[in-house]
Order: C-alpha cells, then sequence, then structure tokens
C-alpha cells in the first residue's frame, strides 16, 4: 500500500492530535488549534540525543516522533490499549521515523509491566494523573524506571492555590469528560515530585480562561502545568517534613509500589537540560525550584499558542 492508500484509510479516523499526513493534509484533532502543547515546548530544551526515552500515553505518536527527530536512540510510546495503532503506523511511515508501542493496560505498576526496558533517561508523563484513581499510585511504579540524574516531564491540571490538596471533579465540576478525577493544588504536585526523588527544574503553565470553556470553571483559579524534573538520589531530603523521609523506610506502600531496589540500581543518565551546568545529569541548585512561588514569572505562563510548534499539530517539517 503506498502513501496515498495509507493516508486515506485513516483520514477520517477520529484522532486526538492534528497530524499533517501530507502537505496541506491535516487531520482534524480534538483540542482547539489555539491550545499550547507545554510538554511539547519542554521537550525542545532536552537533549534526547543517544538517550533512551518513554511517553506515557501516546495516542497516534506525536511526541514520540518527535523524540525520533530529536535524535534518540530508543524510544517507546506506550497506551492503555492499542486504539490508535494503525494510525501511528501511517504517521511512523509518513514521518520516517521509528519507535516501538507497548500495550500496557491501566497506568498501575508500570516498573513491572516494562522492567524488560531496563531504564530510561527521559520520561513524559502528560496528561495522565489527573486520569487516575490514584495519582500517588502511578508515580510510584514510573519512577524507578528513570535513570539517575534523568528527567521527566510531569504534566497535568492544577489548582493555583496554597495547601496540600486534591480536588475531586464532583459531579463533573471541573471537566465533564468521564475519565477525569482530581486536580492537584501547586504545592500538592510539587510535593509529590519531591516525594519520589525529584526536584523540579523548570514549568510552564497555562491557566483555564473563558476561551478554554471544556476547562474552564469560574471561581477556581485553574490550569495546565508541565513540569520538568530531575532524578536525584534523595528528593526529601529538602524536605521542612521529616516524615516523608521516614515513609521511604517504613511505608509498606512505598517500599511495595516504588521498588526501591529498582530504583536505586538505575544507571547514570547524561541526559541535559537547557540551562543545566556543564555537569550533565546535575542540578545546578539541587533543591529546584518552588512552582508556586515562580506561577506568575511572565516567562512561565502561556496563555495561547503563539506558533504552530508550540501547538497540538504535527506538521511534516517539524522537527521539535
Amino acid at each position: 500500500m503506498d502513501n496515498t492508500e495509507l493516508i486515506a484509510s485513516v483520514l477520517n479516523d477520529w484522532w486526538y492530535y492534528s497530524v499533517e499526513l501530507a502537505p496541506g493534509v491535516i487531520t482534524k484533532g480534538a483540542d482547539t488549534p489555539n491550545t499550547p502543547m507545554l510538554p511539547r515546548m519542554n521537550l525542545r530544551n532536552c537533549n534526547l540525543r543517544g538517550m533512551d526515552c518513554l511517553d506515557i500515553g501516546s495516542m497516534e505518536g506525536l511526541i514520540p516522533a518527535l523524540m525520533a527527530r530529536q535524535g534518540a536512540k530508543k524510544v517507546l510510546a506506550t497506551d492503555a490499549l492499542p486504539h490508535c495503532e494503525k494510525k501511528m503506523n501511517v504517521l511512523r511511515k509518513v514521518y520516517d521515523v521509528n519507535f516501538d508501542f507497548q500495550q500496557i493496560g491501566l497506568l498501575y505498576d508500570l516498573s513491572a509491566k516494562l522492567k524488560a526496558h531496563g531504564g530510561f533517561d527521559f520520561i513524559n508523563l502528560s496528561g495522565v494523573l489527573y486520569h487516575v484513581y490514584s495519582p500517588m499510585h502511578v508515580l510510584a511504579g514510573i519512577r524507578p524506571l528513570l535513570k539517575k540524574g534523568g528527567l521527566m516531564i510531569v504534566s497535568t491540571n492544577v489548582i493555583n492555590r496554597e495547601g496540600h490538596s486534591l480536588e475531586f471533579n464532583h459531579a463533573g465540576r471541573l471537566q465533564r469528560e468521564t475519565n477525569t478525577f482530581w486536580y492537584h493544588s501547586v504545592p500538592m504536585l510539587e510535593h509529590l515530585i519531591r516525594y519520589f526523588k525529584m526536584v523540579p527544574v523548570d514549568f510552564l503553565y497555562c491557566p483555564h480562561t473563558p476561551v478554554n470553556p471544556h476547562s474552564y470553571v469560574p471561581g477556581i483559579s485553574s490550569g495546565y502545568m508541565s513540569v520538568v524534573c530531575r532524578a536525584v538520589d534523595d528528593g526529601a531530603v529538602d524536605y521542612p517534613d521529616p516524615w516523608a523521609a521516614r515513609t521511604h523506610l517504613a511505608s509498606w506502600e512505598y517500599l511495595s509500589l516504588c521498588n526501591p531496589e529498582m530504583l536505586a540500581g538505575q544507571p547514570q543518565s547524561k541526559i541535559s537540560y537547557r540551562g543545566d551546568s556543564d555537569n550533565a545529569g546535575a542540578v545546578a541548585d539541587t533543591k529546584g525550584i518552588c512552582l508556586l512561588d515562580h506561577i506568575n514569572d511572565a516567562h512561565r505562563i502561556v496563555p495561547t499558542v503563539d506558533d504552530s510548534r508550540n501547538s497540538q499539530t504535527l506538521h511534516l517539517s517539524d522537527m521539535y
């Protein structure tokens, strides 16, 4: 089957992302053209050349395609079901990229499900934590797969307020979509990142506004936050919370779900992030940054798309 027949076989299917399959032939994705894709913007600052990369919840494979184009040595795309596999195969051929796919079912216990792959220098965990019953269970399962000093992008819906809380999507108030359960407060998201031995090194934030009616809720200061995290040996060291550090030693949940042996046994990654010191895999400030303190920084706020390369549309000419 040539490219023309391949494209015709999927062009009228439902697509999550908008993808250019031939010059000027673009699928109609689920999101609005002016909605920024923050993980994509973060991704281009990660040096993926020669790295092993994992994408969780890949849909048609926009992020895996960009990982491959950025020079990754190995790219593993995943999803709960192979519901986009045909479209993913077309995208691979049209974009001349190579990545693998693995069905993983519910997004829990990933260190066991993906154990055969060893570890990854880079993991994209975006658009996941608000879709699951237990965000901590997901993070516990995925963290042991990240190499020492590796990078993970964690992106999710948040509420811009103080305190360590999760807002439940009661009666669909936050989103009517039936797989949305939780919005994290910003300090809660940061606490979980640090609890699982990572520090935030950078982030972007898109406030929900009336322009995005499916996400905007009057009276709630919410938005989508995409955080670049660096794996560290002990994220709890800098906590003003010795209880959190003790749970790493004594909590049945942590010891059973986070696989401390796999986490401790990961090799050192050489991945670098734009703004790193010359020592790849190092964080100049081991404390990282405070998300709530910097959420109003002008350069971190992305209210709308200013460039199609920052959007949820993939063009044939896009290299990142």
